[in-house]
C-alpha cells in the first residue's frame, strides 16, 4: 500500500510518543514505585477512554469475549508496563527502548504456532539480536542489577508479544478503538492490587514526576496504541511494525537530553548489534494488506 501523508504522519507520532515514554518513566520513578507508576498511569489513560467511550456511544463487550479481553489486557498492558517500570530502576531508559524493540522477533517465533514461515534469516536476526542483548548485559558494571532488569524488559517484551500476536480475532470484531479501550480497563482493574500505599506516594510527590505520569496517561498509553491498531487494520502488522525500529535512536537522544544519560562505548555497541538482529530478522518479509492480516507487530 503506497504511503500517504497521513500515514506518514501517524508513523511519526507513534514512534516519538513511544520514544518519549522511556525517559519519562524514569522521571516518574523519582516519586513512584514500578508498579504504582502503571497504575496511575493505566488508571488515567482508563479516565480518558471512558470519556471517549461516552461520547462515541462505544457498545460493550460481548460477555464471552470480557475473559480473553481481560487477559490481553494484563498481558500487554499489566504485565508490559509493571516489568518494564522495574527493569528500568537499573537499566538506561535508552537501553529499556532498545530491548522492547525484540518485541517483534518474540512476534515471529510466537506465530510458528500458527504454522507461520520462520525462515533462515530469521534464525540468524534472533541470535545477533541477542548476542547484542548479552553484550549489553556483561557491559555493566552491576551485573546482578544489569541481568535482572533486562530479563524483565525481556519479559515485558514477550507479554507485548502475546498481545499482539493474539489480538487478531477481536481488534477484527471491535475495531482498533474500542479494542484498545477495553484492553486497557481490563488492565486497569487487574492492577486495582497494588492500590495500597498508592496515597504516601501521592502525598509526596515531586512536580516533575506528577507531570511526568500525567504525560505518560494522556499521550504514549493511549495515542500510540489506537495509532498502532488503526495501521494494522490499515497496512498490516508487518508493515506498520517496520517504523518502530527508529524508536530506539530517539529515545536515546531524549535520555540524553532529558536526564543527561550517556551510554558507555560497549553500550552503544551492543545497541548497534541488536538493532542490526531485529532489522535482519524482518528484511525482506511478504507484507499482507488482504484484509487485517495479524502476524508481526510490536
Amino acid at each position: 500500500m503506497k504511503l500517504t501523508f497521513s500515514l506518514v504522519f501517524l508513523h511519526i507520532l507513534m514512534i516519538s510518543l513511544w520514544a518519549s515514554a522511556f525517559p519519562v518513566i524514569q522521571i516518574g520513578l523519582e516519586s513512584f514505585s514500578p508498579q504504582h507508576l502503571a497504575f496511575v498511569r493505566l488508571s488515567i489513560a482508563s479516565l480518558v477512554l471512558l470519556v471517549i467511550a461516552i461520547a462515541t456511544h462505544m457498545r460493550l463487550p460481548d460477555i464471552k469475549d470480557i475473559p480473553f479481553l481481560l487477559a490481553l489486557g494484563f498481558l500487554g498492558f499489566t504485565v508490559y508496563h509493571t516489568a518494564l517500570n522495574i527493569g528500568e530502576k537499573t537499566v538506561s531508559a535508552g537501553i529499556a527502548s532498545l530491548l522492547v524493540s525484540t518485541t517483534p522477533i518474540f512476534s515471529s517465533l510466537l506465530a510458528i504456532f500458527f504454522q507461520e514461515e520462520f525462515g533462515k534469516r530469521k534464525w540468524v536476526g534472533s541470535a545477533v539480536s541477542f548476542a547484542g542483548v548479552a553484550l549489553l548485559t556483561f557491559s555493566k558494571e552491576n551485573f546482578v542489577h544489569s541481568v535482572n532488569g533486562i530479563l524483565l524488559i525481556l519479559l515485558a517484551a514477550l507479554a507485548e508479544s502475546i498481545y499482539i500476536v493474539c489480538q487478531k480475532n477481536l481488534l477484527k470484531k471491535y475495531g482498533f478503538l474500542s479494542f484498545v479501550t477495553y484492553s486497557i480497563w481490563g488492565a486497569t482493574i487487574s492492577m486495582l492490587v497494588f492500590l495500597p500505599g498508592l496515597e504516601t506516594e501521592l502525598a509526596h510527590i515531586s512536580v516533575r514526576s506528577a507531570i511526568s505520569v500525567i504525560y505518560l496517561g494522556l499521550f504514549p498509553t493511549v495515542i500510540p496504541y489506537m495509532v498502532l491498531a488503526y495501521l494494522t487494520s490499515r497496512i498490516g502488522s508487518a508493515e506498520a511494525a517496520i517504523s518502530l525500529y527508529l524508536t530506539p535512536a530517539l529515545s536515546f537522544f531524549l535520555a540524553w537530553l532529558l536526564l543527561k544519560d550517556i551510554p558507555s562505548a560497549a553500550s552503544i555497541v551492543g545497541s548497534i548489534i541488536t538493532l542490526c538482529g531485529v532489522l535482519l530478522t524482518h528484511s525482506k518479509r511478504k507484507v499482507v494488506v488482504k484484509e487485517t492480516k495479524f502476524t508481526m507487530q510490536r
